[in-house]
């Protein structure tokens, strides 16, 4: 493991899934798990979300039609709340997932809406 890349995706997932998220993920690390956490650390957030030429905001629309296509709703609603915290708003988040819906699917537009308002619904909670 390269220890300075694995720092740099620790940093940012950190600033996009939030602070509460990645502690808890990384206290549940056990023997078993724990190379699959080091790797979406150091590959996914260090070496790709680490890179320059795409800002966080376009990676997490991105993500957010990618995770959406391949119906992956527990995934979704936490890099939904991730892309609001890099700028994503309400109404980008929409046109994603309209565009989600003509290309990946009706059924998959239905459930990024319903994920999407679930977490709308829970920041307007903690507000």
């Amino acid at each position: 493991m390269d220890k300075k890349t694995y720092d740099t995706g620790l940093e940012i997932r950190t600033s996009v899934l939030g602070k509460e998220y990645v502690e808890n993920a990384i206290k549940n690390v056990d023997d078993f798990n724990r190379p699959f956490q080091e790797l979406v650390t150091e590959y996914c957030w260090g070496a790709v979300w680490g890179r320059e030429a795409l800002p966080r905001k376009v990676r997490s629309l991105l993500n957010l039609a990618m995770i959406g296509a391949l119906n992956r709703p527990h995934e979704l609603r936490l890099h939904v709340a991730g892309a609001l915290r890099n700028g994503v708003s309400k109404e980008e988040i929409r046109e994603v997932f309209m565009q989600l819906a003509i290309y990946a699917g009706v059924p998959a537009g239905v459930d990024a809406f319903r994920a999407a308002r679930e977490v709308f619904a829970e920041q307007a909670k903690k507000s």
